[in-house]
């Protein structure tokens, strides 16, 4: 039997890529090894979004180049967004790589291995990516078995003048919802899932390219009864395409997260424009008057780019004062990446590095602030918290998560307890507070 072992980098929607790529190579046979030593082949699953992925990225394949070199592995395939980005480079550069699919042809490795394994060099790239996967495709879960993401919809066409996301991933297309559908009722048959998180590019489009309106409120409402005893969790919202309708369902839905991911990037109506985020201040500042009016107790998480090109001092800080007023409950911000290929790579006007830098700083040091402040509310209070992990710093206490907080990119609640398991729901006291983390007893 062949071993192969898989390095999955980026972000939840490259992990379901994963997911599948290792079912597809369980259903033939092959055995998955946790480490990459002694692989008879190493595949990594790249990501190609900005700067610091790509090289997270490279630094990843050459470390698996090295011990091919050393005979501790036999062959290297790069597949994912850095390989449909780059792949002449890649393969130019990088001597020890047999393989390059990009993202649409990954699902193609396993029937390539033995070509792959007898010499053979490929490159197996689509211009245009158009894979979208469905739920016949057996997944092996990742993630912890309790909760499990899930991929509604592909590739973008919103077309953002700092993304190179259509260009990696292709045109916006929606799985069915009837698709979905039988995929959650599988994973709860095989998993003891308690969590189910949809992602997509923009999960708030989902649908539009079908039947010219979003239909993602319809999804959640035929979703939401399938997962009784566990909650739903939505990612990767864009403020243009979240309607009243799917407030409304969020709002009205017991077992939906009250927890809105909601992306705006800036806030200053010149940049947005630049941008081509489709949605201006007033569009964004309504949205979320409306989301919290409608939405008790939400949590609402946004990102931002900061230094993006042109951007003044007084741009910036007219950012920063949104934020201030908004307090949103989680941010994540991202200095500019200039992308070649992106309309905003050749825009005049780049901001120096150093200052993009210290506004990224000015940004963070303020959210830190807001989000100890925010926590300070929660101070004995209860919480239904799903539990991930055991604190393997400290027996007796054990790592978990409310409705506030989504996996990886949000804060943890540490929870003293006795006899307490992972996956398991249990309501807990909230005793302290910290910048982004809160503590607390289970009841």
């Amino acid at each position: 039997m062949k071993n192969v072992y898989l390095l999955s980098l980026g972000c939840p929607r490259n992990l379901v890529d994963s997911e599948v790529l290792l079912g597809i190579l369980e259903e033939k046979g092959f055995s998955i090894v946790d480490e990459p030593e002694g692989a008879d082949v190493a595949v990594v699953n790249t990501c190609g979004f900005i700067q610091d992925a790509k090289q997270e990225s490279i630094d990843a394949i050459l470390q698996l180049a090295e011990l091919k070199k050393n005979s501790l592995i036999k062959k290297l395939v790069v597949a994912g967004c850095l390989s449909q980005r780059y792949p002449d480079e890649l393969m130019a550069e990088i001597g020890e790589i047999d393989g390059i699919f990009g993202t649409s042809s990954f699902t193609d490795i396993p029937g390539l291995l033995d070509a792959l394994l007898s010499g053979e060099k490929i490159k197996d790239v689509k211009p245009v990516p158009d894979f979208l996967y469905s739920h016949t495709d057996r997944r092996k879960i990742l993630t912890p078995a309790h909760y499990a993401y899930v991929k509604i919809q592909e590739g973008c066409s919103n077309r953002c003048s700092y993304c190179v996301i259509p260009e990696l991933k292709g045109p916006r297309r929606s799985r069915e919802i009837g698709s979905i559908l039988d995929e959650i009722e599988r994973l709860k048959e095989e998993h003891d899932l308690k969590e189910l998180i949809f992602v997509g590019q923009d999960t708030t489009s989902f649908g539009i390219e079908r039947s010219g309106k979003p239909e993602l409120a319809e999804l959640l409402r035929a979703a939401s009864p399938l997962m009784e005893g566990g909650w739903i969790r939505l990612l990767y919202t864009h403020p243009a395409h979240f309607t009243d309708e799917l407030i409304d369902v969020i709002a009205g839905t017991e077992n939906i997260c009250k927890y809105i991911d909601l992306p705006i990037q800036h806030i200053n109506d010149r940049i947005l424009r630049k941008m081509n985020r489709r949605v201006l201040k007033g569009g964004i500042t309504g949205l979320i008057e409306r989301i919290r009016g409608k939405i008790g107790d939400v949590t609402l998480r946004t990102s931002v780019i900061v230094g993006f090109p042109t951007e003044t001092d007084g741009e910036f800080a007219e950012l920063v004062g949104f934020l201030e007023d908004i307090r949103f409950e989680r941010l994540g911000a991202f200095i500019y990446s200039r992308e070649e290929g992106t309309p905003a790579a050749g825009f005049k006007e780049q901001v120096p590095e150093d200052v993009k830098r210290s506004r990224f700083d000015r940004v963070m040091k303020l959210q830190q602030k807001i989000s100890a402040g925010n926590n300070l509310r929660y101070l004995g209070r209860t919480a239904q918290v799903l539990i991930d992990e055991k604190d393997p710093s400290s027996p007796g206490t054990y790592l978990g998560r409310s409705c506030m907080d989504a996996p990886e990119v949000d804060g943890t609640i540490y929870v003293k307890g006795a006899g307490l398991e992972v996956g398991q729901f249990v309501d807990v006291r909230i005793t302290g507070t910290m910048e982004y983390d809160l503590m607390g007893e289970a009841i």
